[in-house]
């Protein structure tokens, strides 16, 4: 009896193994990454053989990130609407820039975390890398405002500044907007947060419990993964609107690019990212999941399946880079004043 008991169970738990690892390819078969978990590989994903990751550059570029001064009202910074304590958003509908002008398009300012593996940046996914993405809010007159001649006279004025930027890159460097900005992007890149779903998908079965384990089959068989996959579940341009159309259209003017394309955000920190969509306007992560059943895949999902996706898509919050905030070097006489404007 003892032994029928215990092969029972043998059976059993073989069976537990492998429909769990059948899950686990069927992910992958579906396009979803994980974030490797040795750094050596992690690095090959993110550095540039012709900018590499330093610790000198990344630091610099922290505190360029946080540096206010970078704005024309001096009172902005990137940190501003990419808010790495709130999930690397704002948490509001619509971007407030200088002035206290809201987004024109009334656009939702989409997470840094993970954005180096992203295909395109901005809404629109005009721009194909972080140093380039990184010109456009600082430029822009509804956001930070600050001219690039403007950026350049103020770090340049500062001698701790430029002494980190030799420090960094050598001492011919040309303290000019493309490369304050690529240092930013520097440190944008290290923005990575694993989580325990790149635990499962690298090979620990039980990193997910069965209730999420339920929830990632039915984000798969319900569509999910035909805009959410790679290691960001998300970052590429897509067709938005496909089955139907999204209730909030008509909030603000943005259409995507030339072709009706947006781009689809990622998932990952995404209980910590509301409001959700382009334009902000759903704050129940539930509510999102539905709505793109019906905008995108031309489904209705239950309360009880979006309830089940959910725990799946709870997953994917990760653990952050432990990131303390720079003290920033002083001005010098010679720095141009804060102009609100």
């Amino acid at each position: 009896m003892k032994l029928v008991t215990s092969l029972t169970v043998c059976i059993l738990g073989a069976s537990s193994i492998f429909a769990s690892s059948a899950l686990m390819e069927k992910a992958k078969n579906n396009g979803l990454t994980a974030i490797p978990a040795k750094k050596v590989e992690l690095m090959k994903l993110i550095d540039d053989k012709k900018d590499p990751i330093t610790k000198e550059k990344v630091e610099l570029g922290k505190k360029l990130y946080f540096d206010p001064r970078l704005s024309k009202s001096g009172i902005i910074s990137c940190n501003t609407c990419h808010n790495l304590g709130l999930g690397g958003a704002d948490g509001i509908s619509a971007a407030i820039g200088h002035g206290w002008t809201k987004n024109p398009h009334h656009l939702n300012s989409p997470t840094v975390y993970n954005s180096v593996f992203f295909k395109a940046q901005f809404w629109d996914g005009r721009s194909p890398h972080l140093a380039d993405q990184a010109q456009g809010p600082v430029q822009a007159g509804p956001e930070m405002a600050a001219p690039a001649s403007l950026v350049e006279q103020r770090i340049n004025s500062i001698p701790e500044y430029v002494n980190e930027f030799k420090t960094a890159y050598g001492k011919d460097v040309k303290v000019d907007f493309a490369k304050i900005t690529a240092t930013i992007a520097t440190f944008e890149k290290t923005l990575v947060t694993p989580s325990k779903f790149d635990d499962y998908l690298n090979g620990n079965e039980k990193a997910l419990n069965d209730e999420e384990k339920k929830g990632l089959t039915l984000f798969i068989d319900k569509g999910c993964t035909t805009c959410h996959t790679g290691i960001a579940l998300g970052g590429t341009m897509q067709p938005f609107e496909v089955a139907s159309k999204y209730k909030f259209a008509n909030v603000g003017d943005f259409k995507g690019d030339k072709n009706g394309k947006v781009k689809t955000p990622t998932l990952r920190n995404i209980t910590e990212t509301a409001p959700y969509f382009h334009n902000g306007q759903i704050w129940a992560l539930a509510d999102a999941v539905k709505e793109m059943g019906s905008v995108q895949l031309g489904i209705q999902i239950s309360d009880l399946d979006a309830k089940q996706i959910v725990m799946f898509l709870k997953t994917l919050k990760g653990v952050k880079p432990n990131i303390s905030y720079p003290q920033l070097p002083e001005s010098s006489i010679d720095t141009a004043r804060p102009d609100s404007k």
